[in-house]
């Protein structure tokens, strides 16, 4: 029985020639007791349908109904989860779980609403918690609080507006777990909108696909037995189709090719490179261990002592090699790229690059961080020229700027190049610090979670930008991910740490699977999951903060 319906529904902002569309023709009924996953890009309209559901917008066009009546704005039936916590700082966990339950239930007596507050403070494992303040507590727990209101309200539908985009991997699938077990217990309706493919798997009966245009998309049925073991599934051929499916689809509606290449790259030499005395000797060396990790350390005083936060990393990579270096938390991942980057200093051991020890930060190593740091009153051509005037002294100023509109034009901005950063959204900020970064024609390329900041999809395009890129320069990179498909779709080798403190190289995984790469062809590759599977046991051993013996092996590059 339909327990929520859309009727031909639009809804635009702004009136007139001003007005822009973001849902059109929106026909849609969501069963009682269902679980229903919308998924889609960025800018697609889900969270405008989310509050259409909610009552916090009016549809332009058509009707909204809930059990037959029209929602004419927010009602106690419908409990609203969003992605942002909006608790209230001044109040404890049972305090802000106590004002859902006062509003709902006035007359309730003090004695029943505590314990009402109680069971649900309970019901996301917070009671050892109940008396904390929010800025006392984490990420992953503030959104537990979120979800404990909510249900506080006994709602007869949860919609939850992406709850989880801001927590980490781990705490991430910790809770959607959760979600799904207090989904089971009390059958309630839910409607959850993502951009995580594997996360609308795990929980929903039903997904559905919205395209850029604000119109409904494909409708895919998940039949997958419950419960859905996430490990288990990666040897599950329904999950591995249906995955395939749903990926396909969202990247052909969603992902459109928007890399130009009209414009040729300049023949001129960067400043960087090693003093001609130095290079004759040198001729023909580094080709084989071009980057060399020598029994590295990170130790940083503390007034307990000294604290060793990556010990014992020793690592060989050749020219032209691709590396993803993947781990939970406060491994060291990006405490090693600092220090390749020579942003930190290095406590023992040694980093060469092309037979030179590593000191100091250098143009040769070029780095992309999670957030891109572009100078907000400059464009994004300019942002680009800095690096590269300083790069390419002897070039013309014509050739200077053919390499940076070339690597603007790669990454897909060639329509943007003279917006400045403050008109960008953080994709495409993202997309100029990628192209930064390149333009410097780097001996060594740094990535720290370039795309940490950006939704499942627009990540997605920006991966497949780097490959592009990447492919036709072949500098040796290094990315550090907590995402296991972005380590394998990037990766020569996909290199594991072990949790700190103390961390150091735990497993080397190469991966054979044919270049160029795109997320389409990987997943129809036969070894594609059997390589998700190495990296995902090695993660599950270390899920728990657990310091298992690194398991001894070659580490050189082959």
């Amino acid at each position: 029985m339909s327990i929520l319906k859309f009727e031909n529904v639009s809804k635009s902002f702004g009136e007139g020639t001003h007005a822009t569309q973001v849902l059109k023709g929106i026909d849609l009924e969501v069963a009682e007791g269902e679980f229903l996953v919308l998924l889609g890009f960025s800018g697609t309209g889900k969270t405008t349908l989310i509050n259409l559901m909610a009552g916090l917008d009016q549809p332009s066009r058509g009707k909204v109904t809930f059990k037959g009546q029209p929602i004419t704005g927010p009602g106690p039936e419908r409990g609203v989860i969003f992605q942002n916590y909006s608790l209230m700082p001044w109040l404890t966990v049972a305090g802000n779980v106590g004002l859902a339950v006062d509003a709902v239930f006035p007359g309730m007596s003090k004695a029943e609403k505590a314990e009402k507050v109680a069971h649900y403070v309970d019901m996301v494992g917070l009671s050892h918690a109940a008396a904390r303040r929010p800025a006392e507590l984490s990420g992953g727990m503030r959104q537990r609080v979120n979800v404990a209101r909510a249900l506080a309200m006994n709602p007869e539908m949860l919609l939850l507006d992406e709850p989880l985009s801001a927590l980490d991997a781990l705490t991430r699938a910790n809770l959607a777990d959760e979600i799904e077990h207090i989904w089971e217990a009390d059958k309630k309706t839910c409607v959850l909108i993502t951009n995580d493919v594997d996360e609308a798997i795990i929980l929903a009966d039903r997904i559905i696909a919205l395209n850029p245009d604000g119109t409904l998309g494909k409708e895919f049925t998940v039949s997958i037995p419950r419960p859905r073991d996430r490990t288990e599934m990666n040897h599950d051929e329904d999950f591995k189709r249906l995955r395939g499916e749903v990926t396909s689809y969202l990247m052909d509606v969603g992902i459109e090719a928007k890399v130009e290449g009209t414009r040729l790259l300049p023949d001129v030499t960067p400043i960087h490179g090693v003093p001609a005395a130095v290079q004759d000797a040198q001729k023909g060396l580094i080709e084989n261990r071009f980057l060399d990790f020598s029994q590295l350390h990170k130790i940083y005083p503390t007034p307990k002592g000294p604290l060793t936060v990556v010990e014992d990393f020793d690592l060989k990579i050749d020219r032209g090699e691709f590396i993803s270096l993947i781990g939970h938390s406060g491994c060291g991942k990006s405490t090693v790229l600092t220090m390749a980057a020579g942003l930190n200093d290095i406590s023992k051991g040694a980093i060469k690059l092309d037979g030179r020890h590593v000191e100091g930060a250098d143009p040769e190593r070029a780095v992309v961080f999670q957030s891109p740091n572009l100078f907000p009153w400059l464009t994004a051509k300019e942002n680009v020229a800095i690096g590269v005037d300083k790069v390419y002294p002897m070039a013309s100023q014509a050739e200077r700027q053919d390499v940076v509109e070339y690597y603007l034009e790669r990454v897909g901005l060639a329509d943007a190049m003279d917006k400045s950063a403050t008109e960008l959204s953080n994709g495409m900020k993202q997309r100029v610090g990628i192209a930064r970064a390149f333009a410097l024609s780097p001996k060594l390329l740094l990535l720290d979670e370039p795309f940490g900041m950006l939704d499942s999809l627009t990540r997605w395009e920006l991966q497949e930008v780097l490959m592009e890129v990447w492919s036709r320069t072949k500098v040796t990179a290094i990315c550090v991910t907590h995402d296991v498909d972005e380590a394998i779709l990037l990766a020569d080798r996909v290199v594991m740490m072990t949790n700190g403190p103390q961390a150091t190289i735990g497993k080397i995984t190469s991966v054979d699977l044919p270049r160029p790469r795109t997320r389409k062809a990987l997943l129809e590759h036969p070894d594609y999951y059997a390589y998700r599977q190495e990296v995902l046991d090695f993660l599950e051993e270390y899920e728990h903060g657990a310091k298992p013996k690194p398991k001894p092996q070659a580490i050189a590059a082959e």
